[in-house]
């Protein structure tokens, strides 16, 4: 699968753009706030229906504009698929596959297969659980529809649960049989959403270690590891132990709403103990498994997003990480780069079709186009 012909309208930095791309290695070269990445976030909006850095959608029109517009045009298994996504403001967003709008954006997660690489990633182990679930949250969701909504399900019902809890308490009451009624669907949809979190860890794990151990060239260990409450614990007995601490505390306290993924360096957390270059290595080898997992899963390759992934890593890194890309288990790639000598250097060594773009103030020109 990729990526043909990208336009965008009022998207960001870019006021009116047409992007036909290689059905490999596509190359995007220019200072930092040119708009290399609004770019890669534009590709990203078409996979997940949703920007990877900004949550409010409307923040990603271009500033003074009424509106903005993403579409692209996909081969996948020899098919055309032209996605198409628009937003005006004080309206809602729409998404269309073939010319048809969906009624629920749901319903095109997992078409467009995608793995994004960026410098953001250092919150997945800066940042608190959160942002590791979300992590857990939009792979599963790539390949699982089930897995998709009964988490939009889970989380609906955990507002009522917590929403109730704040009426016990404003109101000086309690019925136990209508905390029950939550308890019964949060624990069923918990559980089946636990069980696929788990299996996805334990099928990438040994992915995840054949990467960083092919990007440091086994010069450390390291560990991903899977933490919940429902590990060594049955639900249903654990958020029925928690109802005098919820009514305090005024929120559930138990369920797979705290998840959280472990990472560990040489057994220490790698929040504290790896360098910039070991923690980028350690998200690149966490993207580089996902992106296998999907593949392997969805029988069809990702598109993979490399957001100046070359930086802070030393020579020798950078050297294992274009072994990689140059592999044919890879399909279209996306890379940026601030260093136009750099990244010449980098495609030297990779023996594959490419075309190299300049950007500069949301515009772009053609700098290479090769073999």
């Amino acid at each position: 699968m990729h990526l043909e012909k990208l336009s965008l309208l009022n998207f960001k930095n870019y006021t009116d753009l047409e992007l036909e791309l290689s059905p490999r290695i596509n190359c995007f070269v220019g200072n930092n706030g040119e708009g290399k990445t609004n770019l890669f976030d534009s590709i990203y909006y078409l996979s997940f229906c949703k920007s990877y850095f900004n949550p409010v959608d409307t923040m990603n029109i271009r500033h003074g504009e009424e509106f903005f517009m993403i579409q692209g045009t996909f081969s996948k298994n020899g098919d055309a698929e032209n996605i198409l996504c628009s937003l005006k403001k004080n309206q809602g967003k729409k998404f269309k596959r073939n010319e048809k709008e969906y009624q629920k954006l749901s319903e095109h997660i997992g078409l467009i297969p995608l793995v994004m690489v960026s410098p953001a990633d250092s919150s997945l182990i800066l940042e608190g659980s959160e942002e590791r679930r979300k992590y857990l949250n939009g792979v599963i969701s790539q390949y699982d529809k089930d897995y998709l909504l009964n988490l939009i399900k889970y989380n609906k019902i955990l507002l009522q649960r917590n929403q109730l809890l704040k009426d016990f308490a404003s109101r000086r009451y309690f019925e136990p049989d209508s905390l029950e009624v939550w308890d019964e669907q949060l624990v069923y949809l918990g559980r089946q959403i636990f069980e696929k979190r788990e299996a996805f860890i334990q099928q990438l794990l040994p992915i995840f270690q054949y990467y960083y151990d092919f990007i440091s060239e086994e010069h450390e260990k390291v560990e991903l590891n899977y933490d919940s409450q429902l590990i060594n614990n049955d639900f249903a007995t654990a958020i029925k132990e928690s109802w005098e601490k919820d009514r305090v505390i005024q929120h559930t306290s138990v369920g797979v709403h705290k998840d959280d993924l472990k990472f560990h360096l040489s057994g220490y957390p790698i929040k504290k103990q790896g360098s910039q270059g070991q923690q980028k290595t350690f998200l690149l080898a966490l993207k580089m498994a996902q992106y296998d997992f999907l593949k392997e899963v969805n029988r069809v390759k990702p598109l993979i997003l490399l957001d100046d992934v070359f930086d802070k890593l030393d020579k020798n890194r950078v050297t294992q990480v274009i072994k990689l890309v140059s592999k044919d288990n890879f399909g279209q790639i996306f890379i940026t780069d601030t260093n136009e000598q750099h990244l010449a250097d980098i495609l030297a060594r990779i023996p594959v079709e490419h075309r190299v773009f300049k950007v500069k103030d949301g515009g772009l020109t053609i700098l290479e186009n090769g073999d």
